[in-house]
């Protein structure tokens, strides 16, 4: 036990700055893909949501909108269905050598986890859409709103509550699958790790560092995330209001005391300061 944790020390004293610009470098992959994973799956999410009436809408609207649910549908299924590893080595390895476009090693990283990610919030905000009573719709559409206003005005607001936490667990998730993107030799804290066991053959030491850097990582996020969503679900209690707002303005009534020592307001009372 004494010989392990003196090997720990060891390498946090030798190679600690080195995990730490790992972690740094996977925290910001996992951000970067996430925040560009959302606005992928918020537009592809919101597309496959458009209306189609055959009745109604012309044949050039119908055909191009169900020419595009197909292509997104493919776009899903393609990046669920593949592991990011493969997708890396694709992006990254297969366009320079059958295309001939040679990406950038951050580029494609940034990419790999965005279009990943986008691929699996499509789904996510398609639902959150879906669970949003079909009435709020109707009436928005009843009082001329187009499509896009809707869900920018009704439906967004309402959806984005509700697909917070799998936005939070997309996030923790990048955080842990970025570590396959030393495929394409991305320095993150599993490819410092990877560098370590090699210089040092200290393949269980350096992987119970990496463990609990991973852990911390994770945990502080959970943390932060929950608080995001308590911050959204706003105070758990509500004072009710038992006077009329709009009477204040003709004049009726008084308004309450700033000291909040009457609320009840008597008609005769506030009359006589009219």
């Amino acid at each position: 036990m004494t010989t392990f944790l003196n090997q720990c020390a060891f390498l946090l004293q030798k190679y600690g700055v080195s995990y730490l610009r790992g972690a740094g470098t996977t925290l910001l992959l996992a951000l970067v893909g996430t925040l560009a994973g959302c606005l992928i799956g918020f537009a592809v999410g919101t597309l496959q949501t458009i209306p189609i009436d055959p009745h109604r809408d012309p044949l050039y609207k119908r055909i191009p909108l169900r020419a595009l649910r197909v292509l997104l549908r493919c776009y899903v299924e393609l990046f669920r269905g593949t592991p990011m590893m493969i997708q890396a080595v694709f992006i990254y390895y297969g366009l320079m050598q059958v295309f001939n476009i040679h990406l950038e090693m951050w580029t494609a990283g940034f990419l790999i986890v965005s279009i990943n990610t986008g691929a699996y919030m499509a789904e996510t905000v398609r639902g959150g859409i879906v669970s949003i009573d079909p009435g709020q719709t109707e009436g928005a559409m009843s009082i001329g709103m187009t499509h896009w206003q809707t869900m920018l005005h009704v439906i967004m607001p309402q959806a984005l509550r509700n697909i917070v936490p799998q936005i939070g667990n997309n996030f923790i998730i990048n955080i842990k699958d970025t570590s396959v993107l030393s495929v394409i030799s991305i320095t993150d804290l599993f490819f410092v790790h990877k560098s370590v066991v090699g210089a040092q053959y200290t393949y269980f030491e350096s992987a119970t560092i990496v463990m609990l850097i991973y852990l911390t990582m994770t945990l502080v996020s959970s943390y932060l995330l929950r608080l995001w969503e308590k911050k959204l679900d706003g105070p758990q209690n509500y004072d009710l209001d038992t006077t009329d707002t709009l009477a204040y303005t003709s004049g009726m009534y008084n308004a309450p005391d700033p000291d909040h020592k009457s609320q009840n307001l008597d008609m005769k009372e506030g009359a006589s300061h009219v």
